[in-house]
């Protein structure tokens, strides 16, 4: 299993705890919870092999449509695609930004 830590810019936004996704054959699982740092960190623990700029290249393509708010993400990744990987991402910050937490 490698781990990953990617720190990207962020916004201050108010954020609620947030997870989505299982851990199981070829899925991912996305917690957020608040941070004070002035950053999003990123922490990935994936059972690929694919490394860290696989890993950049998808979190940059979900920033150039949306800023990353302030927070801690963890993502336990198990051989998910990267058609799942994004849409999780996505799912996580959409439910993280809401007024309500959600947890699915």
């Amino acid at each position: 299993m490698d781990t990953f830590h990617i720190v990207r810019p962020a916004r201050k936004a108010p954020i609620n705890q947030t997870l989505v996704g299982y851990v199981g054959s070829g899925d991912l699982e996305v917690m957020i919870d608040n941070s004070d740092n002035p950053q999003a960190d990123i922490y990935i623990h994936s059972s690929s092999s694919a490394g860290e700029q696989r890993w950049l290249a998808l979190i940059e393509r979900i920033e150039a449509s949306q800023p990353l708010p302030m927070m801690r993400m963890d993502i336990h990744d198990f051989s998910a695609t990267p058609g799942v990987i994004r849409l999780r991402l996505e799912q996580a910050l959409e439910q993280a930004l809401t007024k309500e937490a959600s947890y699915e």
